[in-house]
């Protein structure tokens, strides 16, 4: 049995986005704005030859359906008997706007790509078509093979997506509010996704216009109001949060995400949900061993 290496990809917070979709998946996507994670996931892929083909996938040591992940996989070893293993030890919870979806499928992407020889390139469109084809994200991949704080100018993987980065490292507290909430239940929305479309495209291009920090948070804010998916209880939280910083809602998910005084932010949130605390990531997904 080969195993891989360890792959770390960080957790990836969507402010705010448009989102695109085109018949050839690589230029679909989102234009929009982000930042990754100290906190994220750690993959590791084992592999051996088998009479058939056979795939598990074990989150937190719980045997997982995992279809994002699973789909990425099943693109790289077609139809060949491989029996494969991945283990998959998430930070943060799925389907609560952390890109948890998204970062399995790039690092199992990139666990296999290790053991078959598949280049880094190759691995990233596996994943982001796997995250667009399953509907749980349409910026993710590409955002946190990268990392850092970043405004995607148009959607897609290069050379039709394209992104620019903003210099900052701050702490981050996250807060998971709420029950999940799942992002292709929310993609399936024609009305909800019109008015992420409208707000979405102003606020990428005022954040071009501006690109800073305080820009992006203000932004993000005005995206959460317009948008309308956020329920009482995180507009309480982050009217709460916004008393020491800046607060707002994790895309597409029922927490929030604040910057600011840290040790009062962690206070104050933690009788809202369950607290993390992290900084800016600026390396992107990558083999820590």
């Amino acid at each position: 049995m080969e195993e891989s290496p360890t792959i770390f990809v960080p957790a990836h917070i969507t402010t705010f986005f448009d989102p695109y979709y085109d018949k050839d998946p690589l230029r679909s996507g989102s234009r929009g704005a982000g930042f990754c994670t100290s906190l994220g996931l750690k993959v590791k892929a084992f592999v051996s030859r088998s009479r058939s083909q056979s795939i598990e996938i074990f989150i937190n040591g719980k045997k997982q359906e995992a279809f994002t992940t699973l789909t990425a996989v099943k693109n790289i070893i077609g139809r060949e008997p491989f029996k494969i293993r991945i283990e998959v030890h998430q930070d943060l919870p799925s389907s609560q706007g952390f890109g948890m979806s998204g970062a399995g499928a790039l690092g199992a992407s990139l666990a296999l790509s290790s053991i078959f020889g598949i280049d880094r390139i190759t691995a990233i469109k596996v994943a982001h078509t796997a995250e667009v084809i399953c509907r749980t994200g349409l910026g993710d991949v590409i955002a946190q093979a990268f990392g850092g704080i970043e405004v995607r100018k148009s959607p897609g993987l290069p050379p039709w997506g394209m992104i620019e980065h903003i210099p900052g490292d701050f702490e981050v507290i996250l807060c998971v509010v709420g029950d999940r909430l799942a992002t292709a239940d929310v993609l399936k929305r024609e009305d909800l996704l019109r008015r992420i479309s409208i707000k979405g495209k102003y606020c990428v291009n005022s954040l071009l216009e501006n690109p800073s920090i305080e820009n992006l948070l203000s932004l993000s804010q005005e995206f959460t109001r317009y948008v309308g998916l956020a329920n009482e209880r995180i507009e309480k939280a982050i009217d709460m949060a916004n008393n020491y910083g800046k607060a707002s809602m994790c895309m597409i998910g029922n927490s929030i995400f604040a910057i600011g005084e840290t040790e009062m932010l962690e206070d104050i949130l933690s009788s809202f949900g369950k607290v993390y605390r992290a900084r800016i990531d600026s390396y992107g997904a990558r083999a820590i061993d």
